[in-house]
């Protein structure tokens, strides 16, 4: 990793919770990304990691208590708060959370948060009905205005054997977020350019109650555009229904439906890359029912199933690249469970794209809703395999192999 966060001072919290073993190899990535990092333990920290650990990862003492005798003769808590270039918590815990909404000033963390100028990030974990309660919510709501950047929750299995947002974000895209915060480098490889991306899925409602859809989690399409807007680009990010949080300096735009999600991308070009990484339903219903289908009807006449009838939506990938606005360079996606390269390569000719990355579904620790993947990339003339690899890593991988390989020059 190039030290893209080379001069800065991170003040990293670690707050209570099982998550907080994943702090310490934060610390490591964050020091390999060229930051200086001090760690400050809260009282519920300590009880799952330990400071020694974090001492011999940072290179310098860690911080857990307002009232070390030694440190705060000189008036540590404040020392460091004017030392930190930015203030990192993870994992951030919901009453960690909860202080810092509330300006709570109980502990040496709380206190340091109120008593910096220093730009706050926040990377929640705690058990999935924790951050979806309504306090949770405002609380979070309510740092977002007062400028904390929020890095995740992922959403997965988690320790308590529930399934949800919750989890904490992984080290690798907490630094990699952090990096994309930044103002972007004037000499970024995409510095200058804009950069689109489609992600997730797309629901496609039969009435109120029910929907077609796909198993898409949206991660690597996340992935991707937090990547483009680290080396540089103007990234937007149109998204179907997900449960993950918008990567730092990436414009949102929300969809629901694949017709949403056509117009949403149109109505963003001109743009210099398209990147369609969405699982985009190739069929909606001809018609959606104002009420919900009701297992009677269907059976008065004996019929014990129900026939749909459905008709195809917009083909975005291919209208983008026939579009009069085409971007430079338009990749798209293909999920397979048959022959990769076949489908690959025949999507590639039918739709005129530049680029076709294809993925294998149905297959354990690779595809849909899973956070490592493995790509097959092909274009006119060539072909390279990617990964498998975490989705924030393979984006990267991506990203180089078409800045490499393919005429991003003409962007």
């Amino acid at each position: 990793m190039s030290l893209r966060l080379a001069g800065e001072r991170i003040l990293l919290g670690v707050s209570g919770g099982i998550a907080a073993y994943k702090a310490a190899e934060l610390v490591r990535r964050l020091r390999d990304a060229g930051a200086e990092v001090r760690v400050v333990l809260t009282d519920a920290a300590a009880h799952f990691v330990g400071a020694a650990t974090f001492q011999a990862l940072s290179g310098n003492p860690v911080r857990s208590s307002l009232w070390d005798p030694t440190a705060e003769a000189a008036m540590g808590h404040i020392e460091l708060a004017r030392w930190a270039t930015r203030v990192l918590i993870a994992p951030a815990s919901a009453d960690v959370i909860a202080k810092l909404a509330h300006g709570h000033a109980n502990d040496l963390l709380s206190t340091l948060c109120l008593a910096t100028i220093a730009p706050l990030a926040l990377a929640p974990a705690m058990n999935n009905r924790m951050w979806l309660h309504p306090a949770t919510q405002a609380n979070v709501a309510l740092l977002r205005e007062r400028g904390a950047l929020l890095l995740g929750p992922d959403d997965g299995a988690q320790a308590c054997g529930e399934f949800g947002p919750g989890r904490l974000l992984e080290p690798d895209a907490i630094v990699h977020a952090l990096i994309a915060a930044r103002v972007p480098a004037k000499d970024g490889p995409l510095a200058g350019k804009k950069v689109l991306v489609s992600a997730g899925p797309t629901y496609e409602d039969l009435d109120p109650v029910r929907y077609l859809g796909n198993r898409s989690s949206g991660k690597m399409g996340f992935a991707l555009a937090a990547a483009a807007a680290e080396l540089g680009a103007e990234v937007t990010l149109v998204a179907g229904p997900v449960a993950l949080a918008a990567p730092a300096g990436v414009r949102r735009i929300d969809v629901r439906r694949a017709l949403e999600m056509r117009d949403a991308v149109i109505g963003a070009l001109p743009q210099d890359i398209y990147i369609g990484a969405a699982a985009v339903a190739d069929y909606m219903p001809a018609q959606t029912a104002s009420d919900k289908i009701k297992k009677p009807i269907a059976e008065q006449a004996g019929n014990t199933g129900l026939t749909l009838e459905l008709m195809r939506t917009p083909d975005i990938l291919a209208e983008v690249a026939a579009h009069p606005q085409r971007p430079r360079l338009v990749v798209g996606f293909a999920a397979e469970t048959g022959p990769l390269a076949e489908s690959a390569r025949e999507k590639l000719q039918r739709k005129r794209v530049d680029a076709i990355a294809a993925n294998r579904v149905g297959v354990a620790g690779s595809g849909f809703d899973c956070d490592s993947n493995a790509l097959a990339v092909y274009w006119n003339g060539g072909e390279a395999q990617l990964g498998p690899a975490p989705k924030t890593a393979l984006a990267r991988e991506l990203l180089a192999l078409l800045l490499d390989r393919l005429p991003v020059s003409r962007t």
